[in-house]
């Protein structure tokens, strides 16, 4: 029963992409409708991308000064440790899973909203291809805008660790950017992107897909938010796994 579930979820997963890409009827319309989801899922996440951001690179530097102790080790391999952990793993992994509540809610909710008010059928009796309009445009702008997302996002936990040692006595802001150079690997870098673009095909899909097949009324529509949320979060740790073991 669960192999059957899983194979009907593939199938319909794999229809949506497939007859996502067609070609646009209005091209203006399309991209009017990606201009609106960028704002959606990029300029209204940036808030809290911003602050989440701020006080990750913050409570790294803290926790990595708490764990680093011993006098044979400089203080300037602190920021080192900081600088890899968020390029790495904490902006890319902890913003995408935060994104994924945030922004894949919302699109999981507004699909849903559109189906059990039947708009996404009157779509389709006027002859267009719902699956193109409303799917491609909102997984076209997580490709553009979580990435962008995550790089600030890098920057941000930076500059809070950089805060962080200016109140405190953990290290010198001398030490603290002398390590941020030092040892740096530009390959860090491509290996957060990657993870960017695969977070945001799978936040921006998996919710697409969860809201547009939903069945029934308003409670459908809640718990198809919810299971879009929590399979998207799974989805992103076991990518996280994957590319990190391929990559590093």
């Amino acid at each position: 029963m669960v192999v059957t579930n899983f194979l009907e979820h593939v199938g319909k997963f794999s229809s949506m992409l497939v007859r996502m890409f067609s070609k646009p009827e209005n091209k203006k319309v399309y991209w009017k409708e990606l201009m609106h989801q960028s704002n959606d899922i990029g300029i209204r996440s940036l808030p809290i991308i911003s602050i989440i951001s701020v006080f990750l690179g913050a409570v790294m530097t803290v926790m990595t000064a708490y764990q680093l102790v011993s006098p044979l080790i400089e203080k300037y391999v602190m920021a080192q440790v900081v600088r890899d952990s968020v390029i790495l793993e904490l902006s890319p992994t902890i913003n995408s899973i935060v994104l994924a509540g945030v922004v894949g809610s919302k699109i999981a909710s507004e699909l849903g909203n559109m189906r059990v008010s039947e708009q996404i059928d009157a779509l389709e009796i006027m002859g267009i291809n719902t699956k193109s309009y409303l799917v491609f445009p909102k997984i076209m702008s997580a490709f553009i805008m979580v990435p962008l997302l995550i790089i600030l996002s890098i920057f941000l936990s930076l500059f809070g660790g950089y805060i962080t040692v200016m109140f405190t006595s953990i290290m010198s802001t001398e030490q603290y950017l002398y390590g941020l150079e030092e040892g740096f690997m530009e390959f860090n870098i491509l290996v957060a992107l990657v993870k960017s673009f695969v977070y945001a095909f799978l936040i921006s899909s998996i919710s697409s897909y969860y809201g547009y097949h939903v069945k029934g009324g308003a409670l459908e529509i809640g718990r198809a938010s919810t299971t879009a949320v929590v399979v998207t979060c799974i989805m992103i740790l076991l990518a996280d796994y994957i590319i990190t073991m391929l990559m590093l």
